[in-house]
C-alpha cells in the first residue's frame, strides 16, 4: 500500500478464538487499549480488512471481541498470532512538538550542512529506548539513538531527518581487540 493514508499501523494482534460462538481474542498495542475500537476496521498486513468489532469486553490481558465476520473457531485459531493494523490516517493528528514514530519511517536523513546520508528504513525499540535505524546510501545499515543529541532536527513537511552524530556510530575501530 502506498501513499500516507494508505500506511498501514500496527495497533493489536489475534491471540485466537473465544469459545465456539466466532469470537476472537484481541490484543491491544495501542496506548490506550480501549482506542483500538475507533479506529474503524482492523486489517492484515496486506490491508485486508480482518476484523470488524461489532461489540468488545475487557478480559485480564486481552479483550473478546464479536467481530461482523464470521468465522469458525478453527479459523480464528490459524490466525493465533496475525498482527491488525489501521490506516496511518485513522490516528488523531499529533500535538504540537509530537509526531507518531511511524511517521519517521521514509525520512530522508541528511547530516547538519543537509548532504543526504539515506533514509530511515525502521524505529526499533527493544527495552532501553528508541532507535533510528537507517538505510545509508552505501548500502550498510546504522542505528542511531533516538534522541535530541542523534537526532536534532525533523522536519515531516520537508521530508527530512538530520543526524548530527553519524561519524559516532557509524565509526569502525581499530583498537578492537580481535579474537583468538
Amino acid at each position: 500500500m502506498t501513499g500516507s493514508g494508505k500506511k498501514l499501523v500496527i495497533v493489536g494482534v489475534i491471540l485466537g478464538a473465544h469459545g465456539v460462538r466466532g469470537d476472537v481474542r484481541i490484543r491491544s498495542l495501542t496506548d490506550v487499549p480501549e482506542e483500538l475500537f475507533a479506529m474503524g476496521p482492523l486489517r492484515g498486513a496486506d490491508g485486508e480488512v480482518l476484523v470488524t468489532p461489532d461489540r468488545h469486553r475487557a478480559a485480564r490481558t486481552h479483550f473478546i471481541v464479536t467481530p461482523r465476520e464470521n468465522r469458525q473457531k478453527e479459523a480464528w485459531d490459524d490466525m493465533k498470532g496475525t498482527q491488525l493494523h489501521v490506516q496511518r490516517n485513522q490516528f488523531p493528528d499529533p500535538e504540537d512538538e509530537d509526531i507518531y514514530i511511524e511517521d519517521l519511517v521514509g525520512l530522508q536523513v541528511v547530516d547538519p550542512d543537509g548532504h543526504a546520508l539515506g533514509t530511515v528504513h525502521a524505529v526499533l525499540n527493544h527495552g532501553a529506548s528508541d532507535l533510528i535505524e537507517i538505510a545509508l546510501s552505501s548500502g550498510a545499515r546504522a542505528l542511531i539513538p533516538f534522541t535530541f543529541a542523534d537526532v536534532p532536527t525533523i522536519d515531516l513537511e520537508d521530508g527530512t531527518l538530520v543526524v548530527a552524530t553519524l561519524e559516532l556510530w557509524t565509526a569502525a575501530t581499530d583498537d578492537t581487540p580481535e579474537a583468538d
